[in-house]
């Protein structure tokens, strides 16, 4: 039988981030991936030069037709841009009791683009949070959900316990932007776990952040722990990162399928 995993996120045109990020994920994890699209995007490598947002009908509608006929076992939910379509992604998922739930606050494109509107973070932090297995905010987003600047270890542990306030039951805070080892933090309420690895030298990093939340659904979408997802999602994205490739003129994708194409005897 098939484990499964629903990505509710926007659509990016150059295939390395948003959707098409967490169903290349989902593959190459052993799941069987399905999509809700909340936006589309005009992007590529070099950045975001459109943004259309669904209308919140469609987004429910699509939703609702996922989950009235196949078993969601894990959902992961990316850019969701206006307080709308986080209350009816957040209505949607608490009438079809979703499980597994895994929020990545994606915030701003890593171009700088303005993905999710300065007066929708009240809505996430309202609604949707409460609603997540998992959160997992890089430091920046981090820094916008809790009202202090995230900018050490010492500060990720203390927005990650702000975070569990609001409802989260794990939060992961992304440390990669902080210089060293890229180190991230799974906070249960209790105790800190640490995810660390050297830092890869490599600039085509686009869709880190989608790559390796998706990963995390999948771990959970078969069955495993949090911790035991979390662990196999940093060594999928440290992995995905290492074979990363230029693509376009800015900066590439990271490699989604390697682990496989390796196998299969392409490289």
């Amino acid at each position: 039988m098939w484990n499964t995993a629903l990505t509710i996120a926007g659509s990016d045109s150059s295939g390395g981030a948003g959707i098409q990020a967490d169903l290349k994920s989902f593959a190459a994890l052993g799941v069987f991936g399905m999509s809700a699209i909340t936006a589309i995007t005009a992007q590529n490598t070099c950045g975001v030069t459109g943004i259309r947002e669904l209308d919140t009908e469609i987004i429910n509608d699509q939703i609702d037709a996922v989950f009235s006929d196949i078993r969601v076992d894990a959902v992961k939910i990316g850019m969701l841009s206006n307080s709308e379509i986080i209350k009816t992604v957040t209505a949607a998922l608490v009438r079809h009791k979703a499980r597994n739930i895994v929020l990545d606050t994606v915030m701003v494109a890593k171009s700088g683009s303005q993905l999710l509107k300065k007066d929708a973070i009240a809505a996430l932090k309202k609604h949707l949070i409460p609603q997540a297995l998992v959160v997992t905010p890089n430091l920046y987003e981090a820094s916008e959900l809790v009202g202090f600047e995230v900018n050490n270890q010492a500060d990720m542990k203390k927005a990650a316990a702000v975070i569990k306030e609001m409802g989260a039951q794990y939060i992961v805070v992304k440390g990669g932007h902080l210089p060293g080892s890229a180190c991230d933090l799974l906070y249960d309420g209790n105790k800190f776990s640490s995810f660390a690895n050297e830092r890869i030298d490599s600039v085509h990093t686009h869709g880190t952040g989608c790559t390796f939340s998706s990963a995390i659904a999948a771990g959970l979408a078969k069955g495993l722990s949090v911790e035991a997802a979390v662990a196999e999602a940093k060594r999928y994205i440290t992995m995905a990162i290492t074979h990363g490739f230029a693509l376009g003129k800015g900066i590439g994708p990271t490699h989604h399928f390697y682990e496989l194409y390796h196998r299969a005897g392409l490289y």
